[in-house]
């Protein structure tokens, strides 16, 4: 395929912040711990926003900070208005984000409210009786009508999203845990409270929110049928409810509109059209759209290298014109991306980071980081279920053992994909617990913390981390890799990914080797035309060869 320039002239593109950011997500829990009790926290994060500043990123996003339980690692929260007293205090909160945004960093809000704690307050009044004013908060079904219709949930043992609870003899819905009770999305009282916290947030000063779990929050509450017991399609069984689109409308009315903030949902829905709808500029619901078709790809026994760039080239097609998008390969619900994506071994694990680093910084879309993988942190290796802390990996183990299923099977399954395996503490020295903790950290830490960490990277010119640090400079420099238009190289090619960026008369190719063996591009490219820009090898080649796990991008 040629590279040469297709369009006549480049689209013009609606400038703005979130689409020029490049954002880190910081796991708080596991990010740096102030005080020796083994969880990360806002002081530990506080201490580090010098070294975050180095990076180059220009955004943040701190998963869940807010009081809760824990039974979801934060996930369920019982008090939207208070931060959780492991991670610190409010005076905590304010100091950081005061210092995030001297440092020229905005700060984005996970906001979880398709789901709170069983223990808020909302829902302690809620189960209490029948005709407490909170009872339509949640989604409730008397025992006296039967077993409800069946639904899934993701974390629970027995995989039934309805509790019973004896308490007013009904039973009350969860799409995750049992101790994560859904929302009632159909009550405009619960809305009007989700935008009033939205404001209490937005009125400090946060930068933008991200939608947890969103696309599940509007029910059918008819309750239909649905075929099977065990739906291997979630999203399609239950996401993009009736009335979604109308609380987004909503939302953007009352909190978005008011608010130069930034929106973002997980998840985009069933179709292209699905994600069109939620993020195009016209409708005035979200700003991005945060798909998961990429992040499913990877699976223990590999995956096609084909598959993976069809993915993301017709992902960039549908929204070539209209709307925008995440570039991500990892957060706090994936494994390690250098483990799943490449090859962390000790040969070829810096090169893997690199070259995938590559491919996140170098995508139309807005790229989102997680902490570590500017490290190339892998997966830890987890041998026994002791190990994990997830809910979703105990639970189903549980579940496994229970129905006499293959559990050896599950466990290696678990050390591939286990979300704890994106949870380890962050290596930032190689002493004691790498920096991280004085005391036992929450999750034993990744052994090869004593090679891999900040401290040792942080001097080596070919390291990870200063690759890393090259890369944000090189996006936040030019705008072809933010609005570039991108177009597919050499498609039936099994080992290499290359493609073009082109914008304002530049025309920029990044070529990416996932493999363990040499490549080509194959394109009628002028190899003589083309000068380096950067490569994650010591002498990069300009010829179109590439190493194993080379990358290395040329401009004309």
């Amino acid at each position: 395929m040629s590279c040469e320039p297709t369009q006549k002239k480049d689209q013009p593109v609606n400038t703005t912040w979130w689409k020029e950011a490049i954002v880190y997500q910081i796991y708080p829990r596991s990010f740096k711990d102030s005080d020796g009790d083994g969880v990360g926290d806002l002081k530990g994060i506080i201490s580090k926003m010098d070294y975050i500043k180095s990076l180059g990123i220009t955004a943040v996003w701190l998963n869940p900070i807010y009081e809760s339980p824990n039974d979801d690692n934060g996930y369920d929260v019982s008090d939207y208005r208070a931060i959780l007293k492991e991670f610190g205090t409010m005076e905590d909160f304010d100091a950081m984000l005061k210092g995030f945004h001297e440092r020229g960093i905005k700060v984005v809000m996970d906001v979880v409210v398709n789901h709170s704690s069983d223990e808020h307050e909302w829902f302690k009044q809620s189960r209490s009786s029948r005709d407490n004013k909170y009872r339509d908060y949640y989604h409730w079904w008397p025992a006296e009508k039967g077993k409800p219709p069946y639904r899934h949930s993701l974390f629970d043992v027995n995989g039934d999203a309805w509790m019973y609870d004896s308490t007013t003899n009904a039973y009350y819905l969860h799409y995750f845990s049992r101790k994560q009770p859904d929302l009632n999305w159909e009550n405009p009282a619960v809305r009007q409270e989700v935008y009033d916290i939205m404001k209490f947030w937005a009125d400090k000063g946060v930068d933008g929110f991200r939608l947890d779990a969103f696309q599940f929050a509007s029910k059918d509450i008819t309750y239909p049928e649905y075929p099977g017991l065990s739906p291997t399609n979630f999203i399609e069984f239950y996401a993009m409810g009736p009335y979604l689109h109308d609380y987004l409308k909503e939302m953007n009315q009352a909190v978005f509109s008011k608010y130069d903030v930034m929106s973002v949902a997980e998840g985009a829905g069933k179709t292209y059209q699905d994600a069109h709808d939620l993020v195009d500029a016209d409708r005035n619901e979200l700003n991005m759209a945060y798909a998961f078709d990429g992040v499913d790809i990877p699976k223990p026994e590999g995956y096609s290298l084909l598959k993976f760039k069809e993915v993301f080239s017709e992902w960039d097609s549908a929204f070539a014109e209209k709307g925008w998008l995440s570039i991500f390969l990892a957060n706090h619900d994936q494994a390690r991306m250098v483990s799943r994506y490449a090859n962390d071994s000790a040969e070829y694990r810096a090169y893997s980071a690199k070259m995938l680093s590559t491919f996140i910084l170098t995508m139309r879309g807005t790229p989102y980081v997680y902490y570590g993988d500017e490290l190339g942190m892998s997966n830890p290796g987890f041998t026994d279920i002791s190990q994990y802390k997830d809910i979703a990996a105990l639970n189903e183990y549980q579940r496994i053992k229970n129905t006499g299923g293959d559990l050896d099977n599950f466990m290696k399954a678990l050390q591939f994909g286990s979300r704890d395996n994106g949870r380890t503490p962050m290596q930032w020295n190689g002493e004691g617990k790498a920096g991280f903790t004085t005391g036992d950290p929450w999750i034993e830490l990744n052994p090869n913390y004593a090679e891999v960490n900040v401290e040792q990277e942080q001097n080596d010119p070919q390291s990870v981390l200063n690759y890393f640090r090259e890369l944000t400079d090189l996006r936040k420099s030019n705008p072809v890799l933010v609005y570039g238009k991108y177009t597919l190289l050499d498609p039936a090619n099994e080992t290499v990914y290359a493609y073009t960026r082109e914008w304002e008369g530049e025309l920029w190719t990044v070529m990416l080797n996932f493999s363990d063996s040499e490549g080509r591009v194959d394109s009628d490219i002028d190899w003589s035309n083309q000068n380096l820009v950067l490569g994650n090898y010591e002498s990069p080649r300009t010829d179109g060869t590439l190493r194993p796990y080379e990358a290395v991008i040329v401009k004309r």
